[in-house]
């Protein structure tokens, strides 16, 4: 912190004045940056809808109260249908998972010039594209359906897995892998007794974790076609059969918090 002599006393400053300028400075270029933005916002908005979504909120919400609980026997194979696509993606996500999370931590990379750049780009390439996306070119590619779903929540897991796993390899205890690769044990044997053990908790809480989040995201995944009670919603919301709709957004719910009471026990048991 700079301290400066003024007539025989110290005075205390949290910045220079240099310092000071940049800050202010700062603050004046993200202000004007926002100001922009908000106009190109504003000028791009219809704002008689803004104004009237108040109204429009209120009669949606008149319509779609009571749900339409009669509905809710024609949801079960839906419902089904999410859990399973969570269920199926995670576990092959988690297939391809591991094998790129090895060769991408670099203390078990088979090569750190060519094998684990190619694994980081699987790495980042699965994750930056939503599942969403993937949904719509998979459907594009093998038809609409639970399939293409499934396939879509493990391409777009694979990458979250990998990292979060490759991650934990990383952090490892050195001294057991020595320790065992000292009595003369093979590369396999390593990774088995030296390695495996270590990263156990980690890859279970990665599982559990992501398929929670997997969960929320098969759910919306039926409004392209991908299976699943999202086309049941998208359904109801093309007819504007408002009462299924709500009642469907409580199936969901239901289900969303059921995952998260599972993930918790098991995050609690593994912890």
């Amino acid at each position: 912190m700079p301290v400066y002599e003024k007539e025989g006393t110290k005075v205390w400053q949290r910045r220079t004045q240099a310092e000071s300028l940049m800050h202010w400075a700062a603050w004046l270029t993200a202000t004007a940056v926002f100001v922009y933005c908000w106009q190109q916002i504003s000028e791009a908005t219809t704002w008689f809808f803004v104004w009237d979504a108040p109204r429009i909120a209120e009669d949606i919400w008149t319509r779609a109260t009571p749900p339409r609980w009669e509905y809710i026997t024609q949801l079960g194979r839906p419902i089904w249908d999410t859990l399973n696509i969570a269920t199926l993606g995670t576990l092959i996500a988690l297939c391809f998972a591991v094998p790129v999370a090895f060769m991408a931590a670099r203390n078990t990379t088979p090569s750190a010039t060519f094998v684990r750049p190619i694994a980081l780009l699987i790495i980042v390439s699965t994750r930056s594209i939503n599942s969403l996306i993937w949904a719509l070119l998979l459907i594009a590619v093998i038809g609409p359906g639970v399939l293409a779903g499934v396939v879509a929540i493990a391409i777009r897991s694979i990458g979250f897995c990998a990292k979060l796993i490759y991650e934990a390899i990383e952090e490892i205890d050195h001294t057991q892998v020595e320790a065992i690769t000292a009595t003369g044990a093979s590369r396999w044997q390593v990774m088995a007794y030296g390695i495996v053990p270590q990263i156990a908790p980690a890859f279970a809480g990665v599982a559990v974790f992501r398929w929670d989040i997997n969960i929320r995201e098969s759910t919306v995944l039926g409004l392209v076609g991908a299976g699943g009670i999202g086309l049941q919603l998208s359904s109801s919301l093309n007819i504007l059969a408002w009462p299924q709709v709500s009642l469907i957004l409580l199936v969901i719910l239901a289900a969303v918090v059921l995952s998260e009471w599972v993930s918790a026990k098991v995050r609690e048991a593994i912890i």
